[in-house]
């Protein structure tokens, strides 16, 4: 019998994105599939989306194999959603948290489980992945290089028993880089991932803000700083000085 795969999708007003990300989902031919749905508050037209999906689930032939589970909270952001999702999971062997703009191939989860079932004492499988037309690659793990810049990123396939010991494995203290901040934890308690060396997946970003947010390089090496690169380099330091590695100013 396959091992149970939890799939946490924290979703706030994207209904639209919502849609897609979960007819990709439902197409995934790894099963079984344990999906938690954390509506963040939304004041969009999810409610249609998520009764959609349940109609969509129940017309399978397989939904016997897949249970879902739909929970509202106030909009509290994204590091809590996950962490509610967390929470309420039956802790099946594996976990993925799958954001509402992911799309993916109908074999991501199979591969990722493949690589994680190759690799017994990886903590964790993860991809290059598309955030729009920018291909974000990632590559082989290197913990010297995750101390300084993270390439990792949130939908990752994570072994359950590595987060046993995390009641709330996302910090919600912290505005940016929670994925970063896990997988610094992880690294710390010797818990490393494996790359999977595949293009598996893509973010939506077309006509919407999401909980997936990048800047080119080049704004990095403006001669001014803009907003959003004060925020970002702020959001870097406190990673950093949390986990006691080097900082930007020493």
């Amino acid at each position: 019998m396959e091992s149970l795969i939890t799939v946490i999708i924290p979703v706030y007003n994207h209904a639209a994105a919502f849609r897609r990300s979960w007819r990709s989902l439902m197409a995934q031919v790894y099963r079984p599939l344990e999906v938690i749905i954390i509506d963040d508050g939304s004041s969009d037209d999810i409610e249609s989306a998520l009764r959609e999906a349940k109609e969509e689930l129940a017309g399978k032939a397989d939904s016997s194999k897949v249970t879902l589970q739909i929970i509202k909270q106030k909009n509290q952001g994204a590091a809590a959603a996950r962490n509610r999702g967390w929470q309420e999971a039956r802790k099946g062997e594996f976990v993925i948290f799958w954001d509402a703009d992911t799309l993916a191939p109908r074999d991501m989860l199979a591969k990722m489980k493949k690589q994680l079932d190759e690799s017994p004492v990886a903590a964790y499988a993860y991809a290059s992945y598309r955030f729009g037309w920018k291909i974000m690659k990632s590559q082989p793990f290197a913990a010297d290089r995750l101390k300084r810049v993270n390439y990792i990123d949130t939908t990752a396939l994570i072994r359950s028993e590595v987060l046993m010991d995390l009641a709330r494995p996302f910090d919600e203290t912290l505005q940016r880089f929670q994925d970063w901040d896990l997988w610094l934890t992880l690294l710390e308690q010797e818990k490393k991932g494996i790359f999977t060396p595949d293009l598996l997946y893509t973010k939506i970003v077309h006509g919407r803000k999401g909980y997936s947010q990048w800047l080119p390089k080049w704004v990095y090496y403006l001669p001014w700083k803009t907003k959003k690169v004060y925020a970002y380099e702020a959001a870097r330091e406190i990673v950093l000085r949390k986990h006691h590695l080097f900082s930007a100013s020493g």
